[in-house]
C-alpha cells in the first residue's frame, strides 16, 4: 500500500504549484492547535486521525515533530510543516537534484546573456 508521501507528487502535478501549497496549508491547519497556530505533539496526537495517521505511535509522532522542528521550539509552524511534507516524499527528494541543476543552468544562461549585452 502506498504511503501518504507517495501521493504528493501526483497532487502537485494535478493541482499546480499554488493549489498544491494551499492544500499543504490546509493539512497544517487540520493538525495545528487552533489557539497557538502551531502543530504541537498534543495537537498532532489529537488530530492525526483526520489524515489517516492514527496508527502512528507516540514515538513516531515525536520523531516526526523532531524531524520537522528546524527552530527547536518543540512545535511546527506552517513553513516547517510544508518543508517536512516535501522532505518526507522520496519522489520529491529524488527530483531535488534535477531542480537544482536546472536552476543553476538557468542562472548561468541568464548571466551569460546579460554579459553579452
Amino acid at each position: 500500500m502506498a504511503g501518504f508521501e507517495d501521493f504528493l507528487p501526483i497532487m502537485a502535478v494535478k493541482l499546480g504549484e499554488h493549489d498544491f501549497m494551499a492544500e499543504l496549508c490546509n493539512g497544517f491547519r487540520l493538525l495545528a492547535d487552533s489557539g497557538l497556530g502551531l502543530i504541537t505533539l498534543e495537537s498532532l496526537r489529537r488530530n492525526s486521525a483526520l489524515l489517516g495517521l492514527d496508527s502512528l505511535t507516540d514515538a513516531e509522532l515525536r520523531a516526526m515533530m523532531e524531524e520537522g522542528d528546524s527552530d527547536g521550539d518543540g512545535a511546527l509552524n506552517e513553513t516547517e510543516f510544508c518543508v517536512l511534507m516535501i522532505r518526507l516524499s522520496p519522489s520529491f527528494m529524488a527530483e531535488a537534484e534535477n531542480w537544482l541543476h536546472k536552476a543553476l543552468v538557468n542562472e548561468v544562461e541568464e548571466t551569460l546573456t546579460s554579459c553579452k549585452k
